[in-house]
């Protein structure tokens, strides 16, 4: 606020709701924002304390904002407009049945990762052990190891990240979770946990793959997201190298690795796991039907 302008009255009417979700989805829709009336709900419930559907609940029934609701979702619009994540502006993030706190220093779970998660949740399953034990490298904000934590209970699993800001809200979000038998170790995945080398059954990776000519033209992406958590050297595989020759001496035989990559690295990825005496490699399509992981079987 200007410090000539005069304070917003928190206790005086402010526009209906209706009105303001559709000035704030036109605003949205102006800036390019792809989603613009799933964002305006989104924003609105986060200022109001409400979940989507109690934000059009409320503005069916012709509901209002009061003035400092109204100057909050103000502010937070222009903030989306300008192309700041909307996870950084509600500070949560859903991933599968999660919902996990992000923020700058960490990258923002995409949709995509849920498949990642998937296989590895399916590979650690199918481990008839009473304890068997999961990794996940370059963890980041925990999506995939607090996935894995919740989904399968009985397992052990260990989420390893290199960057202290990202480990910090995997952190948070392992607190507000509650997952006990998960741990949170700060290494680099290239030489992480050898105390655990040929006894884990699934390591998992979402590891930066984006080649570092390509910055993604997505401003809420290349102005947001950590460089180290995107890039993957000139052909996107200079981290995916060392993950692949870790996660084979950290797994025991008949153990599984989960990858992410790019649907242009398949071949390649292929190619390295083989090298490393990986078997079983095996491409797996997103939602969009393009390849988005990529397993193997040691």
């Amino acid at each position: 606020m200007n410090a000539n302008e005069p304070p917003v009255d928190a206790d005086a009417p402010g526009p209906a709701l209706r009105d303001a979700l559709r000035a704030a989805a036109d605003r949205l829709r102006a800036a390019g924002v792809p989603d613009p009336d799933v964002d305006a709900e989104l924003l609105a419930g986060h200022v109001l304390g409400l979940s989507r559907g109690g934000v059009q609940a409320r503005a069916i029934i012709g509901g209002g904002l009061g003035a400092s609701e109204a100057s909050e979702l103000d502010a937070l619009v222009a903030r989306r407009a300008a192309r700041e994540p909307l996870q950084h502006l509600t500070g949560r993030a859903p991933f599968r049945a999660l919902e996990l706190r992000v923020g700058p220093g960490v990258l923002v779970p995409r949709p995509e990762t849920e498949l990642v998660a998937q296989l590895a949740i399916d590979a650690l399953r199918a481990v008839p052990d009473p304890e068997p034990i999961a990794v996940d490298l370059g963890t980041g904000s925990g999506a995939i190891a607090l996935a894995l934590a919740t989904e399968v209970p009985h397992a052990r699993v260990i989420g390893v990240e290199l960057s202290p800001e990202a480990l910090a809200w995997a952190r948070r979000n392992a607190d507000e979770v509650g997952a006990s038998n998960l741990e949170l170790v700060e290494g680099d995945l290239a030489d992480a946990l050898p105390e655990l080398d040929g006894r884990v059954a699934v390591v998992v990776s979402n590891p930066p793959y984006v080649p570092s000519a390509l910055v993604p033209a997505d401003a809420e992406v290349h102005a947001h997201d950590p460089a180290l958590a995107l890039y993957g050297g000139e052909d996107g595989l200079d981290v995916i190298r060392p993950l692949s020759r870790r996660a084979f001496a950290l797994a025991r035989p008949g153990g599984t690795v989960v990858i992410e990559h790019a649907e242009h690295q398949s071949a390649a990825i292929a190619a390295i796991l083989t090298g490393d005496g990986w078997r079983a490699v095996a491409h797996h399509r997103d939602l969009t039907l393009r390849d988005r992981a990529t397993t193997a079987i040691r």
